[in-house]
């Protein structure tokens, strides 16, 4: 699958329901900065918004793997088992204006092994979120050792 005309999935779209959706809405959109893109409604009290986040990649783990990024990102604490992690330009900021907007934080912005900067959060609508900085660039990351693609294994 070399160009976008040979993949079968145009969009990853996460739909979260939100019992407080303006509160929802309000943090993602606002804080977080995701532009809305789309709104649509039936009428009376039927909302529903489409945020753009960029680029949307599905993180698979098995449950080593899972254990692992929990030591690093929450302590040690289990974390739920569907996560929902967003690049940022700056971690810590982004850290600070979520907890500010009412996310609770679970874990405060830390250097990883595979060196991004992360955060975990309980954010509104009952989403476990992990904020994150890259700190390297993905070709000065694909050259140490332990990453690559399963194809390189």
């Amino acid at each position: 699958m070399d160009t976008d005309t040979d993949r079968n999935v145009r969009q990853l779209r996460l739909v979260v329901e939100a019992a407080d959706y303006e509160q929802a809405l309000h943090f993602y959109r606002d804080v977080l900065g995701m532009e809305e893109v789309a709104a649509f409604a039936n009428g009376g009290d039927d909302l529903v918004a489409i945020l753009d986040a960029g680029r949307a990649t599905l993180e698979i783990a098995n449950p080593t793997h899972k254990r692992v990024i929990d030591e690093v990102e929450n302590e040690g604490r289990p974390g739920a088992s569907l996560r929902v992690a967003f690049e940022v330009d700056d971690a810590a900021a982004t850290t600070d204006a979520a907890t500010a907007a009412g996310a609770e934080l679970l874990a405060s912005p830390r250097e990883t092994p595979w060196r991004s900067l992360n955060s975990r959060l309980n954010a509104p609508a009952g989403l476990e979120i992990t904020v994150f900085q890259e700190l390297e660039d993905q070709a000065t990351r694909a050259r140490r050792p332990g990453f690559g693609t399963d194809a390189d294994r």
